[in-house]
C-alpha cells in the first residue's frame, strides 16, 4: 500500500479508499485505463456512489504525477477543507444582515480563481460557490495565486449549480449575473441585501439555466478597444461596488 507521497496526490488503491473513508477533500480520482479486480471495483462504486470526480487514464499520466507503486490509481487532494453550504449558508444569516456570495460558473483556470478568491476576501466576501465539475479547485497554485486568501474564504463546492442558485433565492439573496449582454449598469443595482454575485467563464459566460434565475444582470461599461475584462479584474469592479454601497 503506498501512502501519500506529495503534497497534493495520494497513490494506491488503498490508501484512496482510506482518504475517502476519512472524508479527505479529493479534487478529481485518476484511474488507469483497463483497471479490475476486488478492490478496484469497491473503490469505483464508493466513487460513483458519493459522486466523485474522476478520470480514466493511461497508466502514463499517473506515472507523469509522481506515482511508482500506484496500483492504477492517484487521488489528487485539497490541501484544504471545503465547506458544506447547507451549513454556512445559516451561519452567515444568523451573524450577517447581508452576507455577500460569489459564484463562480465553469472558471477553469487557477490563476484567475486565485486572484478572484483575492479580491473576494479583500472586499469582505464571505464565501465562493465553485461546481464540483468543470471548475478549477483549491490547489497550491490556486492558493498562491490567492496570496493565501483561500486558506481562510470559505470554499463551498456543488455539484447541481441550477439548484444551488434556487436555493439561494429561496434563501432571501439577490442574484447578480455578469454579462456583457445586459443593458443594466453594475452600479444600477442596489446591493444592501444578502447579494450573490454570479461570474462566467470567459469563454461562454454564464450558463443559460442558471442565468434564467438572476434577480439582476449586470454589465460593466467598456470604453477602450478591448471587448471584454479579464473575469477576475471583472469580478473585483462588482465586489468594489458592493463596498462602495455598503460604507
Amino acid at each position: 500500500m503506498e501512502s501519500k507521497q506529495k503534497d497534493d496526490y495520494i497513490y494506491g488503491i488503498r490508501s484512496v479508499l482510506e482518504a475517502i473513508e476519512a472524508e479527505q477533500e479529493i479534487n478529481t480520482i485518476f484511474v488507469k485505463e483497463g483497471l479490475n479486480g476486488e478492490l478496484a471495483s469497491k473503490l469505483m462504486g464508493t466513487i460513483k456512489n458519493l459522486e466523485l470526480k474522476y478520470q480514466y487514464v493511461p497508466v502514463q499520466k499517473l506515472v507523469s504525477l509522481g506515482a511508482k507503486n500506484h496500483q492504477g490509481v492517484v487521488a489528487s487532494i485539497a490541501p484544504v477543507r471545503y465547506h458544506d453550504l447547507k451549513e454556512l449558508l445559516p451561519q452567515l444569516l444568523e451573524e450577517k444582515a447581508n452576507p455577500l456570495i460569489l459564484l463562480l460558473d465553469r472558471i477553469t483556470d487557477v490563476r484567475n480563481f486565485g486572484a478572484i478568491a483575492r479580491s473576494a476576501e479583500c472586499a469582505g466576501a464571505d464565501a465562493i460557490i465553485i461546481p464540483i465539475r468543470n471548475a478549477a479547485k483549491v490547489s497550491a497554485d490556486a492558493i498562491k495565486t490567492s496570496a493565501g486568501a483561500l486558506y481562510t474564504l470559505p470554499v463551498c463546492r456543488e455539484l447541481n449549480m441550477k439548484k444551488t442558485v434556487k436555493n439561494l433565492l429561496k434563501s432571501g439573496f439577490k442574484v447578480v449575473a455578469a454579462t456583457e449582454k445586459a443593458e443594466q449598469l453594475y452600479t444600477e443595482v442596489d446591493y444592501n441585501f444578502p447579494t450573490v454575485i454570479v461570474m462566467g467563464s470567459e469563454d461562454t459566460g454564464i450558463d443559460e439555466e442558471i442565468l434564467r434565475f438572476a434577480t439582476e444582470e449586470v454589465a460593466i461599461p467598456l470604453k477602450g478597444k478591448i471587448s471584454s475584462l479579464n473575469v477576475a479584474a471583472a469580478a473585483t469592479v462588482l465586489l468594489y461596488e458592493v463596498v462602495r454601497q455598503r460604507g
